[in-house]
């Protein structure tokens, strides 16, 4: 993963490059408009590019973690930008849901919450990902105690979700956070697979046509819904 200052001094020998003197042609004929060149991104967005797409394929906590420490050292640089934290609480959302120890858990749903409150304040935040991701960190809290917890949460869920909607309709992270909520909610609570299956197919209806609002947007979720959708339309053993 390339660090934050090699991205710097990427954006820095763009900078560079673009600075020099241009020399303008004359000619006779009518002049004809130059295309301007695409823009090159900045250090910022190169080393957030990076994060992202290692965070995107990392298989183990360590490999989490390396990107939430990276993403830390963005967001100090970066203070203004509310990409950074929603990447932090993404990567303790992760690790939350791949440990098993509780009290280790609510920790780092402690801590993914506590970015997104800090993103949520920040100018220009897409607020429908982040409760999105929010009902994400409350459906992380249920698993750690069901029973207990399902009671005390499970509205709070709704309730993000129906504002992510409202706000977004057409973001199909919010179909597949609905649908893991019944997915993975006892039969006896109102859940199961054939009451998440039209979510997932709406998730993915969506995926199919959804267009990031820029190149840090979140776009992950797919797979995690033709994952589930497949396990519900599997044939019984």
């Amino acid at each position: 993963m390339k660090t934050l200052l090699t991205a710097l001094a990427l954006a820095a020998a763009t900078f560079s490059a673009a600075a020099q003197p241009k020399t303008v042609a004359l000619a006779s004929a009518a002049p004809v408009a130059a295309a301007a060149p695409a823009a090159a991104p900045d250090a910022y967005t190169i080393a957030m590019l990076d994060v992202i797409e290692a965070q995107n394929a990392a298989k183990t906590p360590a490999a989490i973690q390396a990107t939430r420490a990276q993403l830390e050292r963005i967001a100090a640089a970066a203070p203004t930008a509310w990409e950074p934290r929603y990447y932090q609480a993404r990567a303790c959302v992760k690790l939350g849901f791949a440990g098993s120890d509780g009290e280790a858990q609510d920790k780092l749903f402690d801590q993914a919450q506590a970015a997104i409150d800090a993103a949520l304040k920040l100018k220009g935040a897409d607020r429908a990902e982040l409760l999105v991701l929010q009902a994400y960190v409350l459906q992380g809290r249920i698993m750690v105690s069901p029973m207990l917890r399902g009671p005390r949460y499970t509205g709070q869920v709704q309730e993000a979700l129906a504002e992510a909607k409202a706000l977004n309709p057409n973001n199909p992270r919010v179909y597949l956070v609905l649908g893991n909520d019944l997915y993975f909610r006892p039969a006896f609570f109102g859940g199961g697979g054939e009451k998440a299956k039209p979510l997932y197919e709406k998730a993915l209806a969506l995926f199919a046509a959804f267009k990031p609002a820029s190149a840090l947007s979140p776009v992950w979720g797919q797979k995690m819904a033709e994952a589930n959708l497949a396990a519900i339309n599997a044939p019984a053993k």
